[in-house]
């Protein structure tokens, strides 16, 4: 089941990634955080909600991954991998049974295609290997239309104080405090109306597959996840969206589909 925070609001992997953000003060799209906070919290839900991952993790028969070198994909990583080791308990890429990419695309919507051939490539790669591997996506689209840019024009404006930075302006990050518009307008991103969801239609055109289709090229499950980041306001998960996404119900939806797969091709 889906955890559940202290006042009872469904929580999932991706408020995970709002909270840290919250933490930090700041999202800093440079860094790969997100992404790994996702993986494991992928790996823990499908944990308890599979027995039969449980079982052969905890036997030995399979092992789990973070960033290992994606099958097939020459100079492209994995988020998530679990699969079976090698005779030594090493990572072995044709053991493939799990593969989880995670992308995002929040403050630079013109990314979009970059991110989009990145899972292009990387599913291409592991079908190629390891055809019956369940292959997943995660995408975290921003539908803020603009952002505070902290990591690549603020912080470079303190480069030689940050702890300038650190006292006069990390305290005020993610809360609400509107006056940072205008204090800091040279790092103002502006996107357009409809960037986001150009984001959305373009990672809908990512070739997908039936279940029990192993022959056929495409993912298994593209889970598309609305947030709303802009540095300045509270971030969140926009369940509250344009594109009639239910962020709880597909990402529950995933792990079932995880479930079932991974059942069907390799415990039946």
């Amino acid at each position: 089941m889906t955890a559940r925070s202290g006042r009872g609001a469904v929580t999932n992997p991706f408020d995970e990634v709002i909270r840290a953000i919250r933490t930090a003060g700041y999202h800093n799209h440079r860094l790969e955080q997100h992404s790994d906070l996702v993986s494991a919290g992928i790996f823990r839900d499908l944990m308890k909600r599979c027995p039969q991952i449980a079982t052969d993790y905890r036997s030995g028969l399979i092992a789990r991954w973070y960033n290992v070198p994606a099958p097939g994909a020459r100079g492209r990583r994995v988020d998530l991998f679990v699969g079976e080791p090698s005779p030594s308990g090493k990572y072995n890429a044709r053991g493939a049974r799990i593969c989880v990419e995670n992308k995002s695309v929040i403050t630079a919507h013109r990314n979009k295609t970059n991110r989009h051939d990145d899972l292009d490539e990387v599913v291409r790669g592991i079908h190629r290997v390891k055809p019956e591997s369940i292959i997943a996506a995660t995408v975290l689209v921003g539908t803020a239309l603009t952002v505070l840019n902290i990591p690549d024009h603020v912080k470079k404006r303190y480069k030689n104080r940050p702890d300038l930075f650190e006292s006069k302006v990390l305290p005020r990050l993610s809360k609400g405090d509107r006056s940072l518009w205008r204090e800091f307008k040279f790092a103002v991103s502006q996107n357009r109306e409809n960037d986001p969801q150009k984001t959305v239609d373009a990672f809908r055109t990512l070739p997908t597959r039936a279940p029990g289709h192993t022959h056929v090229l495409g993912y298994d499950f593209i889970l598309l996840v609305p947030v709303f980041i802009d540095n300045v306001n509270p971030p969140r998960v926009d369940r509250k969206n344009a594109f009639g996404i239910d962020v709880d119900r597909e990402y529950q939806r995933m792990l079932e589909t995880i479930c079932r797969a991974y059942e069907a091709r390799w415990h039946l």
